[in-house]
């Protein structure tokens, strides 16, 4: 995957039959993390650590900054976030793939200052199996 702009990764939540982009980011992130299950004993070679293969839980988080721009998406945000519902998400990275899958809003902070623009950060948690598909 070469360089690519960062305005072309995209953060959608699905309104009950389409996916909305999230309008009005200016900053998102993917990050995917697995616990790790060690099972190092005394016989060990050398006591090098040894790990359980995929025994671990896995979880992704995305998050972003950004303005609330298109009453769409902002309704969709608002709704699931305040109805705390699992919401079907998708993240769309180019030149690699969409993952897709449960998601719900785990944080949705607001901020402005007296003379700028209210802003908003997001973050969305991972709540069952996602699924990729290359682009």
């Amino acid at each position: 995957m070469g360089a690519q702009k960062g305005k072309d990764l995209l953060v959608k939540i699905n309104d009950g039959g389409n996916y909305v982009t999230v309008a009005g980011l200016r900053s998102r992130r993917i990050a995917f993390n697995a616990e790790l299950v060690d099972i190092t004993h005394a016989e060990s070679a050398d006591r090098w650590r040894e790990l359980l293969a995929g025994a671990g839980v896995r979880r992704a988080a995305i998050s972003g900054r950004g303005l609330f721009k298109d009453a769409a998406s902002d309704a969709v945000v608002r709704a699931a976030f305040f109805n705390g519902l699992i919401s079907d998400c998708q993240v769309v990275v180019p030149d690699f793939g969409a993952i897709s899958g449960p998601f719900q809003i785990a944080s949705l902070e607001f901020a402005g200052e007296h003379n700028g623009e209210v802003s908003f950060d997001i973050t969305l948690e991972s709540a069952g199996a996602l699924g990729f598909a290359a682009l």
